[in-house]
């Protein structure tokens, strides 16, 4: 995946949620399964927005319960999903989904809010 596509469906997805990339909102980080660590596209658009790039585990992400389970994220990466789960992990104990996973061609996003923001 490119950087631009995730940069572009990091935009619609925020949209979504009532704000405007680069209108005084981003991410506070970027985040995804460890296996996806070294992908190109997620590094650069964490680069381009200047926010880390964080990772879980399968155990981690495995003990996250997601509203919308994928059979082919659980046959590929042994959880049943990866944006939701990492989302909700980064928001940290009482976060909640804003937006629950949405897809373009290769990527996937997910918006958790941190309890309290």
């Amino acid at each position: 995946m490119a950087a631009a596509e995730v940069l572009a469906l990091i935009g619609r997805t925020l949209a979504e949620a009532g704000r405007a990339l680069g209108a005084g909102a981003r991410p506070v980080a970027l985040v995804t399964a460890e296996a996806k660590a070294g992908e190109p596209g997620l590094v650069a658009a964490a680069a381009r927005l200047e926010v880390p790039l964080r990772t879980y585990g399968a155990e981690a992400l495995a003990g996250v319960a997601v509203p919308d389970p994928s059979a082919a994220v659980l046959a590929a990466v042994g959880v049943p999903g990866v944006a939701e789960a990492a989302a909700l992990l980064a928001a940290g104990a009482g976060g909640a989904l804003v937006v629950g996973k949405r897809k373009s061609a290769g990527a996937t996003c997910a918006v958790a809010r941190a309890a309290g923001a």
